[in-house]
Formats: C-alpha cells, sequence, structure tokens
C-alpha cells in the first residue's frame, strides 16, 4: 500500500474521528443517552468511513464517497429493514430508524477535501507510519462492526399488557416483540420484549423506567392512530393466549389489580399490578401442580424469591435492589482504590530501598514486556472484575477494552521499562497488578455513575 495513501489513517483528525466513534458508542451512549451521543457517533463514523476504505481502493475513491452517502440514507430510511430481517440470522446486526441523523452528512463532503489535502502531517516516522496505520486500520474496522451491533433486549418474567383505544392497525403480524388481541374498540397489546439500551446492570430497575412509560413507547412504536386511555377508568378483560388464560384489569391503559393466568383449569400464576409494576407476593406454579416459586416485590422489584416442591421449601435466596447494587458498588470502589494504594506503597518502598541499583533485563526481554503487558493486564482486569461478579462484557466491548488497555498500557510500561526502571522481579506483577486495578477502578466508576443515574 502506497505511503502517500497510509498517511490519511494516521492523521490527526483521522486518530481523532476513530477515538471519539469508539468512545461514544462504547461509554458516551451507555452514560449519557441524549442527542448529543445519538449524533456524535454519525459525524465521526461519516468522516473515517469514507477515508478508509478509499486507502483500501483508491482507484474508487470517488465511487466510495457517493456510495457512503447513499449507503447511510438507505441505511438510516425504513426501506432497509428488509435487509436487516435477512441478515439477523447469519450477522448480529440492527440500527435506528432516525431520518435525523442525516444532518451528519456534510462530514463525507468534509473528509472529500481533507484527504485533498497533500500539506496534511502524519503521526510519526515513516515505520512507525506504516505500523501504525495496520493498527489503526483493524482499530477503524473493528469500529465500523462495533456500531452497528443491536439494541439490548429487555424481556419480562411475568406477563406485561397495555390496553389502548380506537385502534385502526392492520397488520397484526408484524411485530414479533408483541401480540395484539382486539376487544371491540380495544386493543390489548401483550409485549413480549422491547429494544433498549444496553443497561449497567440487568435488573428489576431498568425494567420498571420502561414500564413506567409503557403505554406511550407502545403507541409510538406501532405507529397507530390509537389513544391512550385516560386514568381512572377500569376496564376489566380476559385473553385467550398460548400460555393460557389471562384475567386482567386495567387502571386506565395500564395492569393494576389481581392478576391470574389459567391452564387447564388451574391457576398457574397469580399476582397483584401497581400501574404496570408488579407489586406484593407473586406465586407461581408449574403445569402439574406440584412446584412453584413465590416471589416478592417492593416498588417492582424483586426482593425474595423461595422455590416449593410439593409444598416443602427446597430454597429460599434475597435478591439486591438497585439501591442495594449502588451500595455494594461504592464499597468494592473503595475497596479497589485501597489496594491499589497499598500497591503504589510497595512499589514506591522497592524503589527507595533499591536506588540505584535495577532489575536488569535485555533489550529483547523489555521490549517483549512491553508489548505483552497489555494482554497481561487485561486478563488481570477480567479476572478482577469476575470476582467482583462486574464482568458483563459482549464480544465488542471485550475487544474495545482491550484496545483501551493497549493504547493507555504500552507506553506507560516503556515509561517504565526504559526511564524509571524495574527495581525487583515482583515489579513487574505488581505493575501489572495496578494498572488492572486501575481499569477496574474506571470500569466500577463509570458503572456507579449509570446505576446513579
Amino acid at each position: 500500500m502506497h505511503e502517500r495513501r497510509l498517511k490519511n489513517l494516521v492523521s490527526p483528525l483521522f486518530v481523532l474521528f476513530l477515538v471519539l466513534l469508539i468512545v461514544n458508542d462504547f461509554f458516551l451512549k451507555a452514560t449519557f443517552h441524549n442527542t448529543f451521543t445519538g449524533k456524535l457517533s454519525d459525524f465521526s463514523g461519516l468522516f473515517i468511513f469514507p477515508i478508509f476504505w478509499s486507502v483500501i481502493f483508491p482507484k474508487q475513491k470517488l465511487l466510495v464517497f457517493i456510495a457512503t452517502a447513499v449507503l447511510f440514507v438507505f441505511w438510516k430510511s425504513e426501506y432497509s429493514v428488509v435487509i436487516i430481517q435477512f441478515l439477523k440470522p447469519y450477522f448480529n446486526i440492527g440500527r435506528t430508524v432516525d431520518l435525523s441523523d442525516l444532518i451528519a452528512l456534510p462530514m463525507i463532503l468534509f473528509a472529500w477535501f481533507y484527504t485533498k489535502d497533500t500539506a496534511q502531517q502524519s503521526i510519526g516516522p515513516m515505520l512507525m507510519r506504516r505500523l501504525g496505520s495496520y493498527f489503526v486500520g483493524a482499530v477503524a474496522i473493528f469500529s465500523f462492526c462495533a456500531t452497528s451491533q443491536p439494541r439490548y433486549i429487555e424481556s419480562f418474567d411475568q406477563p406485561q399488557y397495555v390496553l389502548l383505544k380506537n385502534p385502526t392497525i392492520r397488520d397484526l403480524h408484524s411485530y414479533d416483540e408483541f401480540e395484539f388481541y382486539k376487544k371491540d374498540s380495544l386493543l390489548v397489546v401483550k409485549i413480549n420484549y422491547l429494544n433498549t439500551h444496553r443497561p449497567a446492570r440487568n435488573d428489576d430497575y431498568n425494567k420498571n423506567n420502561l414500564i413506567k412509560t409503557l403505554d406511550l413507547t407502545i403507541l409510538h412504536l406501532i405507529a397507530d392512530s390509537a389513544s391512550l386511555i385516560p386514568p381512572g377508568e377500569i376496564t376489566l378483560l380476559t385473553v385467550n393466549t398460548g400460555q393460557g388464560l389471562d384475567s386482567l384489569r386495567f387502571n386506565g391503559g395500564r395492569l393494576d389489580g389481581r392478576f391470574v393466568r389459567t391452564k387447564g383449569g388451574q391457576p398457574i400464576i397469580v399476582g397483584f399490578y401497581k400501574m404496570g409494576l408488579e407489586d406484593s407476593t407473586w406465586t407461581i406454579r408449574d403445569s402439574v401442580g406440584t412446584d412453584k416459586v413465590i416471589q416478592t416485590f417492593v416498588h417492582g422489584e424483586t426482593t425474595n424469591i423461595k422455590h416449593f416442591s410439593h409444598d416443602q421449601l427446597k430454597s429460599s435466596s434475597d435478591i439486591n435492589t438497585r439501591s442495594d447494587t449502588i451500595f455494594n458498588t461504592y464499597i468494592q470502589l473503595a475497596v479497589l482504590t485501597i489496594c491499589m494504594a497499598g500497591i503504589c506503597f510497595l512499589l514506591y518502598t522497592n524503589y527507595r530501598r533499591t536506588t540505584p541499583a535495577h532489575f536488569k533485563l535485555k533489550l529483547l526481554w523489555k521490549l517483549l514486556l512491553c508489548f505483552a503487558a497489555p494482554l497481561i493486564v487485561w486478563l488481570f482486569y477480567v479476572g478482577i472484575m469476575l470476582l467482583l461478579m462486574n464482568f458483563n462484557q459482549d464480544i465488542f466491548e471485550t475487544l474495545a477494552a482491550i484496545i483501551f488497555i493497549f493504547i493507555a498500557v504500552c507506553p506507560l510500561m516503556f515509561v517504565i521499562v526504559f526511564w524509571i526502571k524495574l527495581r525487583k522481579e515482583i515489579d513487574i506483577f505488581l505493575y501489572f497488578l495496578l494498572f488492572a486495578l486501575a481499569c477496574s477502578i474506571w470500569t466500577t466508576y463509570l458503572t456507579l455513575e449509570s446505576l446513579s443515574n
């Protein structure tokens, strides 16, 4: 690949927008989830995407830029649904239809003029440029894949319904996540799951936030002319589903009151709702009736689960609420900080006791240590997060963590090995553990921020 083209991949603006894209997709969106973070990925992606592919296919540069604009408009429109449905069984992709994202299209024109500027400076000398371009190219491909991840699916352990009136919806079978039951001028919508953003914790708190505006959400998603039923209007209905006969009580459009599901004439689920949220005690039986589960809810959050077999208690477990999880996360953060401070003290002690002597290594081993350090630190980091029961990253988040750890740890190890210098063999382990703890503290802090919002 020609050196002149490679410099585009390691140019300051390309690297800047690439970093912005990854940071936004994996941290800012989850933390803030607002219009700015929603559009930042589009602006960044439309700058780096055509530049990257024009480096791969330099003779088709104009075609690459035009195709980027056309494909982006198509991808953001409802017409791409057919393609997505076809590819879903084979590829893990998804996107949100939002035509306001087209405001980012001028970034393609900006990228075109940026690559035309032959006076732009690239990062590093020629050798570093070549090595850096391969690394940046790999990161760019990863970012293109990661930005199209499907949204997180929020399912419901207990049946969830909303009630709408005066519906005109025609195709009742075009929604996998919903089941529709017409009752004269009313429409009962059973919600099996909803697509949402990945939460900091997969707990009842996230489900409750969705339920608070569930009727408005469903009305928006089905884009129907149906209207909401005002609170205070009580409606009693029965719905025959594949799981059983559900007896429903609605206050306005929300479940409120006693819920019973019967099958074969026997009640298999009995519980209470308060405006869509589970309340008090729920009893769930198997079809035979010998085993049952009793769940206790407080404001929609599970606090206790008991399993019975032939009316004998087999197990009982208490479940942390969101407030409990936040308190425990503060404790984890404090413990990690104390451990990190302890390691810093040990390293400082070793430095003071041995100066000016230091642990000698050959140049090859020093380089190997610096480049292998990020992988070892990541393994330590995963071990710490598993110990804290706080590791729930998918493949994209895992790769993003490895990239960020490499970018942060590799230069620091060069400073430590070649400038500060290792004092004892144990210092290698201590530095690895120190960096892993720093990553764990950062992740735990971000989790705490998400939990507290």
